[in-house]
């Protein structure tokens, strides 16, 4: 009976530990909390558990869900074609926490920036993620986000790509730390972020061209040469650190396409960003 007992009991604490270990698990559809926020990662398919690999951390819109990004299975195809895990964090409202947001999520930069600095931290440790080659791709509010990120974490990330989204009014003067590579992408005929910005209730959103040329000037970059990636017509700077400024357009409104993401990330691996 005492054999049994004995038997029983280690069971159950074994059972105990597993159930325990499975619960702090996380990837795929499973998040990974981290405190009172959560994000979701998708490692490349066949990964070894152990080979360092580049990330796309992607910052969904307004009102969008990590999860239901996580389960956009073109958005996870893409980051697979080029070998990168995908990251994608849940924003703790409708949207992104930042400077001079519609009071609905007016939370400022700070909590926003305390968060990917601890989600940064934490999922190079979980994971076999190159936290040299993480590149923030986010798209309308969440490209609001990457231009926050870029203006105040440039030496965090690898680079940063905002798709239809720029700063809530007023564009900062200037940001911190050197310079990082952007891509800004856009619709010619988004009228949900227009170039120009539009109000949102008492705040406003900021203008793209005021932006990139803040931006410019804080980089040092040089004078722009037109190109075409892809379907977009870009206006292509550098400046002496190698650090690029992309500004493209493509035909069309207010949208995201995976497609136009890996043209970004082929921008940067040519400027030896990844």
């Amino acid at each position: 009976m005492l054999h049994r007992l004995v038997r029983v009991t280690t069971f159950a604490l074994l059972g105990g530990l597993c159930l325990g270990s499975f619960a702090l698990a996380c990837g795929g559809t499973n998040p990974c909390m981290l405190d009172d926020r959560q994000y979701y990662v998708e490692m490349p398919t066949g990964h070894d558990g152990s080979t360092m690999v580049p990330a796309m951390i992607f910052l969904h819109g307004y009102k969008g869900t990590g999860l239901g990004s996580m389960r956009w299975q073109a958005l996870k195809d893409a980051a697979a074609s080029v070998g990168a895990a995908l990251i994608v964090p849940q924003s703790k409202g409708d949207a992104w926490s930042m400077d001079n947001a519609p009071e609905d999520f007016s939370g400022g930069n700070a909590p926003e920036l305390a968060f990917f600095d601890a989600m940064k931290a934490d999922v190079s440790t979980r994971f076999a993620v190159d936290p040299d080659r993480m590149v923030v791709v986010g798209t309308s509010a969440g490209g609001m986000a990457a231009w926050m990120l870029a203006c105040h974490r440039s030496t965090s990330f690898a680079g940063f790509v905002p798709m239809a989204g720029t700063f809530w009014a007023p564009v900062p003067p200037a940001c911190e730390g050197p310079a990082a590579s952007v891509v800004h992408i856009h619709g010619d005929a988004d009228k949900t972020v227009p170039l120009e910005g539009r109000a949102i209730g008492p705040a406003r959103q900021g203008s793209v061209p005021e932006t990139l040329a803040m931006y410019a000037a804080h980089g040092g970059f040089g004078a722009a040469t037109e190109g075409t990636v892809d379907d977009l017509r870009c206006d292509l700077q550098t400046n002496a650190e190698g650090a690029i400024l992309n500004f493209c357009l493509f035909s069309g409104g207010h949208s995201f396409s995976p497609r136009h993401m890996l043209a970004a990330w082929a921008m940067l691996e040519s400027a030896g960003r990844l």
